[in-house]
């Protein structure tokens, strides 16, 4: 059964993290220059699959005992907002267009530009800790997917107004935050066991 607490709060979370992500910044930029819909198609299938991997790696942590699983996913979620919080500004990525705008093509190039920049990426790995947190696989992973998929969708469609309305600055402290509360939640939970 889906616990709707624990996708909001995943969603949250993943949603926050990716926003400031080079990632939809690319999505962005494809966006401008293909069909939305075919960009949409192939980040989507690749944030699926880096999710998938997420929540399996994070359903193997289950089996460890709890306090060392919440002493380990609160070093990592403080990990996570310092990197946020101290991260220098990735530099602008060329992004290889495709010959024609076939459906294949387009899709295939998304792909696998998300492919290749979100494995090892701070969701990924926040995405295996709230896995090994909550032992609720399909919950976390319903929850970060939609996330990935919402800021994939807000980087194709409206990026550029998203923007200029609200500081990425501001973004990226709120998912800091956020991961900064969740690791002490984790750490306290660990001492306290």
């Amino acid at each position: 059964m889906i616990s709707i607490t624990v996708t909001a709060l995943v969603f949250g979370v993943v949603f926050l993290a990716e926003l400031p992500d080079k990632t939809a910044l690319a999505g962005l930029v494809l966006g401008t220059r293909y069909r939305a819909s075919y960009v949409f198609a192939g980040v989507a299938a690749a944030f699926t699959l880096h999710v998938v991997l997420a929540v399996a790696a994070g359903s193997v942590l289950t089996l460890l005992p709890q306090r060392i699983v919440h002493a380990v996913t609160g070093l990592l979620f403080l990990g996570g907002a310092a990197v946020l919080l101290f991260k220098k500004g990735d530099d602008d990525e060329e992004i290889r267009r495709p010959e024609n705008q076939s459906f294949w093509k387009v899709a295939g190039a998304g792909f696998m530009l998300i492919l290749v920049a979100e494995f090892g990426d701070l969701t990924q790995i926040m995405t295996a800790n709230l896995a090994a947190r909550y032992d609720d696989p399909l919950s976390v992973g319903l929850g970060a997917v939609l996330a990935l998929w919402a800021v994939a969708g807000l980087g194709i469609v409206g990026g550029k107004a998203l923007m200029k309305r609200v500081p990425l600055a501001l973004i990226t402290k709120v998912a800091a935050l956020l991961m900064t509360g969740l690791g002490v939640w984790s750490l306290w939970e660990a001492l306290a066991g």
